[in-house]
């Protein structure tokens, strides 16, 4: 991944955010620092207990308060959701602003625009905000054009079936 740029890992397949994770590992390993900030995760990713023994070189965050996944919540709760995920977009707004890390991820962001929280814009308002050599990964199921047109490099991850002999 070259300095400065902006990759997507998308698709239906699993492995997009441990895909991102292990480019955060590198990064650390390699001197850098790295922020992480999980969107839509319900409880976030399964190993954020290690991931918090990699600090201060990867930090970890969450601004959602349930544990339960975004799409199963009542209106209401979904609502107060909506506030702490802005509040998380604010604070990407600021780590990329201020030059904060080497790398910055934003697990499961692209999820933001299908669920209408955030639209392309808003995300490339956000982007828009990064140091020339911070890189930025950007992970979620979907995508489209307009998303990519956003990205130096985009990686979609699928599920193949094949036939077992």
């Amino acid at each position: 991944m070259k300095q400065g740029a902006i990759c997507i890992y998308s698709g239906d397949g699993h492995g997009k955010s441990p895909a991102a994770l292990g480019e955060a590992v590198l990064t650390a390993a390699a001197g850098g620092s790295v922020v992480i900030i999980q969107f839509l995760k319900g409880k976030g990713l399964k190993d954020t207990e290690f991931i918090h023994r990699l600090e201060p070189e990867i930090k970890i965050f969450r601004f959602e308060k349930s544990d339960v996944n975004f799409e199963e919540l009542p209106e209401d709760k979904k609502h107060e959701e909506i506030l702490n995920i802005k509040n998380g977009l604010n604070y990407a707004k600021k780590v990329l602003s201020t030059g904060e890390c080497d790398l910055l991820i934003l697990d499961e962001v692209l999820g933001l625009i299908d669920n209408r929280i955030i639209t392309v814009g808003d995300l490339e308002e956000i982007l828009s905000q990064k140091m020339e050599d911070t890189r930025i990964i950007l992970t979620g199921i979907t995508m489209n054009d307009e998303v990519c047109m956003l990205a130096d490099d985009v990686s979609r991850i699928e599920t193949h079936k094949f036939k077992r002999w």
